[in-house]
């Protein structure tokens, strides 16, 4: 039997696989969070597909999304991450890495993890949304506004509204899989 799902992933299994597995459910690690967050800062301005088929990359290049690391990479570093045609070679991307993995620990010290301070945004539970069609699933809202604001307070880069929603969706703070897909009441 078939499963019925959300129809973005189309008939990639790369995509499927990521949707079925993955997107839409609540991840509270802090290590998981700063990945996602990574890659969707990345993704600005590209499709997701793209930042999927060059992830292992990134976790090869960004060791590991350790954060504590990368809050500490030196100009050369930087220079060797442009140099890397496994990953999106954008210099503000990559130094906003950086710059995103300081914040990202600042944030971790003021509120004990980043987890508590991302989730209480939404009072640590997802919010599932009733959508039954893809035109219903928003680029963004006024959550999503409001957080962007608040980690560009912070001083993190690259995570406008659109992003910062991509990453709630992505983590599961938001459920939009439509009702018709399996996932819904899965995650």
């Amino acid at each position: 039997m078939n499963k019925i799902r959300c129809s973005w992933p189309g008939n990639d299994s790369l995509y499927i696989a990521y949707h079925d597995e993955e997107w839409g459910v609540p991840v509270y690690d802090d290590q998981t969070l700063f990945e996602f967050l990574l890659l969707e800062t990345f993704q600005a301005g590209l499709s997701w597909i793209t930042i999927l088929r060059k992830r292992e990359n990134f976790r090869e290049a960004f060791d590991g999304f350790d954060y504590n690391k990368i809050a500490k990479y030196n100009q050369d570093k930087i220079d060797s991450l442009l140099l890397n045609s496994g990953i999106i070679r954008n210099k503000l991307k990559v130094k906003s890495a950086v710059t995103n993995a300081q914040a990202f620990m600042k944030i971790q010290e003021e509120f004990g993890s980043f987890s508590d301070y991302i989730w209480g945004f939404v009072h640590g539970k997802p919010l599932k949304n009733e959508l039954n069609s893809m035109t219903e699933i928003p680029a963004n809202t006024p959550l999503s506004d409001a957080l962007s604001k608040d980690l560009k307070k912070r001083g993190f880069k690259f995570v406008g509204s659109t992003v910062v929603y991509a990453h709630m969706q992505a983590t599961g703070m938001v459920n939009d899989h439509l009702v018709s897909c399996f996932r819904y009441d899965e995650v």
